[in-house]
């Protein structure tokens, strides 16, 4: 019997590992396939049976369950209180569409027999065959936009790379996955490492590059060493290499490891550090792709942009572009999590309202309590009220909503948040985490904090609202990068959708 138990580091967390091992303790001839997570986080730890060719799902599962469940297990009974039925068909009962995570939760990471019977390196395969241009027209007819946060049209950042006369040039995969509320970059390296090597691998092929890097946070040791295990299997398999699966064309992929700084996944201050030097930003123009990683054109593209490219080589630029609304096109990775019941990531075409992501897959707050707020795009990203629940998540969509999609981190708040401390929260960590090169981020976060300390102490409390907000309208057109220039934004969105929460606190208090 083959038993599939997740080994992705949210689910290892809550016991994952204690279940693999109480399952070969009480039933030795159990086989038990580590894989990633399917990402239904509030199912983990989650057991996969496979069964007629359906994988059966039992969650959330403590080692304290196996014995109960050995007998569901073998006999396929899904009248077992934890049982969940066939996860494919819960999955597609949610509406999503896996294009990117296609195999997260269902290969073992890095298992390169597994990953190619699974579809793995047919989308390489494809470009390998393909000239260079028409792999970057691949990429443009599909629609993919930079999934990091920016949404820039990758084909055309790729088409200027590929255009570019200098050389040597490179790719580098943005994997400093910082923003508060995202965990899809980590899930797929950690659940399908060998699609980001994949991926990367015909970014190289289509823009001329042989040279790669992925630069990861230090707090993912855990993807670290599914990476370098995809590593080692990619080149003992020829993916990587002098050439790649055999074609005579070279790529090969190092990890470097960043220092912990936020700003560092903004992609100049990215390449200052993997240069090694200070994360610092630097002036634009030269854009990275004309004058990137050591002055030469660069690819600069996050895990999950990457990730989804050999899907696009494997199955057709049609299929990415049929999905979707508008200029979005594709699956958008929603990370869901915060004061929601059913947290997780849901890989959903764009178009979707933020309220069925709220309370449709989400299934409301966790709390019992309704919610009030939802801050989508990472700590700098807007608060969006219920009543712009009805708001498409899509780039432009959103956009005009008054809020960014950014990198598809969406955090729920019950009625009971404090939206002025928030606003405040927001503010302080744009002042620590600023890199200090330009003063509207370095002094404007601190004297943003101050600002709002003595509205809600009821000092000279209207002066210095309209003092706070052109204070954030400074930082907005002065800021270098979009760390200084958006860090406004859940400021602005609190004093506009909640005005209540910025009464003096003793008034508040009565």
């Amino acid at each position: 019997m083959n038993v599939c138990v997740p080994c992705d580091s949210t689910a290892v967390s809550i016991g994952a590992d204690e279940v693999a091992d109480a399952l070969t303790r009480n039933d030795p001839a159990i086989t038990v396939k580590r894989t990633g997570s399917r990402g239904l986080y509030w199912l983990e730890p989650m057991v996969e049976v496979e069964r007629d060719g359906q994988r059966i799902g039992y969650g959330p599962v403590t080692a304290g369950d196996i014995p109960g469940l050995l007998d569901a297990l073998r006999s396929g009974d899904t009248g077992h209180p934890l049982c969940v039925g066939d996860v494919e068909a819960l999955l597609e009962s949610q509406g999503q569409r896996r294009l990117t995570l296609r195999r997260t939760g269902v290969v073992a990471p890095g298992e390169w027999a597994d990953y190619v019977a699974n579809g793995g390196t047919e989308g390489l395969r494809k470009a390998l065959d393909m000239e260079p241009q028409s792999i970057v027209d691949a990429v443009k007819e599909s629609g993919l936009r930079g999934r990091g946060g920016a949404g820039f049209p990758t084909g055309i950042k790729w088409q200027t790379v590929h255009d570019a006369e200098a050389t040597p040039k490179y790719i580098v995969c943005n994997a400093d996955e910082g923003d508060s509320g995202t965990f899809a970059d980590r899930m797929l390296m950690e659940g399908d490492p060998l699609a980001l090597l994949e991926g990367m691998t015909i970014a190289g092929l289509a823009v001329g590059a042989e040279q790669g890097y992925i630069y990861l946070r230090s707090e993912y040791p855990d993807a670290h060493r599914m990476l370098e295990r995809a590593l080692e299997s990619a080149r003992t398999n020829g993916m990587l290499g002098d050439s790649v699966l055999g074609s005579g064309r070279a790529f090969d992929i190092e990890v470097r490891i960043g220092a912990g700084a936020y700003i560092c996944g903004e992609e100049t201050s990215l390449l200052e550090s993997l240069e090694g030097k200070r994360g610092m930003i630097r002036f634009k123009p030269p854009l990275p792709a004309i004058q990137g990683f050591l002055s030469r054109p660069t690819v600069v593209n996050n895990v999950i942009t990457l990730g989804t490219v050999p899907t696009i080589l494997a199955e057709g630029a049609e299929v990415h572009s049929s999905l979707g609304m508008n200029k979005s096109r594709g699956t958008l990775t929603i990370q869901l999590c915060g004061n929601v019941a059913r947290p997780g990531l849901y890989e959903i075409p764009f178009g979707v309202t933020l309220g069925h992501v709220i309370n449709d897959l989400g299934g409301g707050c966790a709390s019992g309590r309704p919610p009030r707020a939802v801050q989508v795009g990472g700590p700098l990203g807007a608060y969006m009220p219920v009543e712009r629940f009805d708001t498409p998540m899509a780039y432009e969509e959103f956009g005009e909503a008054g809020g960014m999609i950014g990198h598809g981190g969406v955090v729920v708040f019950d009625d009971t948040v404090d939206m002025a401390a928030q606003a405040r929260f927001a503010l302080e960590f744009c002042s620590i985490e600023s890199c200090g090169k330009c003063t509207p981020c370095r002094i404007g976060s601190v004297r943003g904090q101050e600002v709002i300390d003595r509205i809600t102490d009821d000092d000279d409390r209207e002066a210095n609202i309209a003092l706070l907000r052109e204070l954030c309208e400074t930082m907005i057109e002065g800021s270098l990068c979009a760390h200084g220039g958006m860090a406004p934004y859940p400021v602005l969105s609190a004093l506009n959708h909640f005005p209540d929460d910025f009464e003096p606190r003793t008034t508040a208090a009565v």
